[in-house]
């Protein structure tokens, strides 16, 4: 089946907008969308700004955003000076790997807070639901993860 080029670009753009709404910054996301939607899952800078129409300079930056964030990775193409940039494979597994560890930041910042606070206060009652919501979440994000490897192992047969 022949792709509608129109019809991608079209998702491209209304998909980089839902990730923008989610706190993603717009450029970063219009890239990212667009690795997500080619088959190989890679693109050279200069097919990315020519499928997105944006400047070179525009693409460095949101490929050094993504690979900040692990979300796409950098590899030279062979006998050639050009990079390509490819989104990962299971590219929200890794993810939400590293969410764990975000999470434990935020936990020892939040108990800070409490301790700051005062655990009575209005503030530190806050803070203490915020605490106990992501040591919730860090707690059940194992075995969360662990189902979903099983279901995408079950899925690709």
């Amino acid at each position: 089946m022949e792709r509608d080029e129109a019809a991608v670009l079209t998702f491209i753009e209304r998909f980089a907008g839902v990730l923008t709404d989610s706190g993603f910054a717009r450029m970063p996301a219009r890239v990212f969308a667009a690795l997500l939607a080619t088959d190989s899952g890679r693109l050279t800078a200069a097919e990315l700004a020519g499928t997105l129409r944006i400047s070179p300079a525009a693409v460095s930056g949101a490929v050094r955003y993504l690979v900040q964030l692990n979300l796409v990775g950098r590899e030279r193409e062979p006998g050639s000076r050009r990079d390509r940039y490819r989104v990962h494979d299971d590219v929200w597994y890794e993810a939400a790997v590293r969410r764990d560890q975000m999470l434990l930041r935020w936990e020892g910042s939040l108990r800070e807070g409490v301790a700051a606070l005062g655990a009575a206060s209005p503030a530190g009652v806050r803070m203490a639901e915020s605490l106990a919501f992501f040591e919730f979440v860090r707690g059940e994000l194992p075995d969360l993860l662990a189902r979903w490897h099983a279901q995408r192992g079950e899925r690709r047969g």
